[in-house]
């Protein structure tokens, strides 16, 4: 396969940053990265460029660290909770997920990409609970949300006994034993 060595401009997922020099696919570079200019080829007059791209990279990276920071301040100031309809003993219906989360942050005035928060699986329990959020690689916060129910918890009461059910099933277990016998013993 052949292979082409590049020029980053703008960042690419799972790929580098501006200013890196990347070898990729010759396909991959020909058909995405150079018609979108995220990439230019490499030749001795973009060399030059890398300085410029490197600096402009700094840049970027300090800004988005800086912004990053000031959105984990106003997380961690920010109170979250759900109510939910619970059914006896406190059990909830459903459950509170990342899409959930998001909407009440959302309503909270903050702006976040639903894809940094990593709850790893849906809440099912009433009570407080914590979320990590990766603002940025150098910079996550833990939120804490508290899930309480809308309506009154019922303790579930436990079934009585029925006394009467098993006795009739005793008393059937012992008058079908005693016709088998009658059956099995001889006449005489």
């Amino acid at each position: 396969m052949s292979h082409s060595e590049i020029l980053l401009l703008k960042p690419v997922e799972n790929l580098g940053s501006e200013g890196d020099q990347v070898k990729v696919r010759a396909g991959y570079a020909r058909n995405y990265l150079l018609p979108r200019k995220y990439a230019a080829p490499l030749t001795t007059a973009n060399r030059r460029q890398v300085e410029s791209l490197k600096k402009r990279r700094a840049e970027r990276e300090a800004q988005e660290i800086q912004c990053a920071r000031e959105l984990a301040g106003k997380l961690e100031k920010t109170r979250i909770v759900f109510a939910v309809k619970t059914g006896e003993g406190g059990k909830m219906f459903g459950a509170i997920t990342a899409t959930d989360l998001h909407a009440k942050i959302a309503e909270a005035g903050i702006d976040l990409d639903k894809r940094k928060i990593h709850l790893h699986t849906p809440v099912k329990t009433l009570g407080k609970h914590e979320v990590k959020i990766r603002l940025h690689p150098e910079v996550a916060v833990e939120l804490t949300f508290e899930v309480v129910s809308e309506n009154p918890i019922e303790t579930a009461e436990a079934p009585e006994p029925e006394v009467k059910k098993t006795e009739k099933k005793a008393t059937r277990r012992r008058v079908t034993s005693e016709k088998v016998e009658k059956k099995e013993k001889p006449a005489g």
